[in-house]
């Protein structure tokens, strides 16, 4: 189906802020990302945590309608977006149908298990520090590089919620590797001009944390 057809019959427009979905609540339908971003966040200790940040040509929501379960998260949308809205049985009816749609839905359930994996490792860390600085070495060795580094697409105001730390702990953390000159910060991003150097800082971390209270 072409996609002005798919638009016409599937997609509508959600404003900023618009909750597409809460955690715990049954699954119906799924999304298909148009224009804007959707953020996917789960709380935990009264700490909000986000789990991706889905851009156009991405895809949410599948998940409870193929297993019949509760929603994992909850979806809200950061921007003002246009989202194909599909129901159980269409995408069932879609899947069936065209085995192009069934192999670029495997590639991507492979890429969030992978990122589950690291977002499972990030959890391990008990500081504030060394999550946000794992979560950028992991960014950045996944990024582009450019001339000056590997630039990171992720708003720095979103840094706090996907590592599941406080505002000011992500502040705090991020405002010594600027000092040392190991991150940049960019208003849609972070710039890592070299990845060893934040990899060492993350080493330097865990073995702080490790041997730090030995007198």
């Amino acid at each position: 189906m072409p996609d002005d057809q798919l638009l016409q019959r599937f997609g509508r427009e959600f404003p900023r802020g618009s909750v597409l979905f809460r955690e715990g609540e049954p699954g119906r339908e799924m999304f298909v990302v148009q224009q804007g971003r959707v953020t996917l966040s789960t709380t935990a200790g009264g700490v909000e945590k986000i789990l991706a940040s889905m851009g156009p040509g991405e895809f949410l929501g599948e998940m409870s309608i193929l297993n019949n379960r509760p929603r994992s998260a909850t979806a809200t949308c950061a921007e003002d977006a246009r989202l194909l809205v599909i129901d159980a049985l269409t995408f069932e009816a879609m899947i069936r149908g065209n085995a192009e749609i069934a192999v670029r839905m495997v590639k991507k359930l492979a890429d969030r298990l992978q990122e589950a994996e690291e977002q499972i490792a990030n959890l391990l860390f008990q500081d504030a520090s060394s999550r946000v600085v794992h979560f950028l070495v992991t960014a950045a060795d996944k990024a582009s590089r450019g001339p000056a580094g590997h630039e990171i697409e992720v708003a720095p105001r979103e840094l706090a919620g996907r590592v599941g730390v406080r505002p000011e702990e992500a502040d705090e953390a991020l405002a010594k590797l600027v000092k040392a000159k190991i991150v940049a910060v960019r208003p849609d991003g972070f710039l890592v001009p070299d990845v060893s150097k934040l990899r060492h800082f993350l080493e330097f971390l865990q073995v702080k944390a490790q041997f730090g209270g030995i007198a």
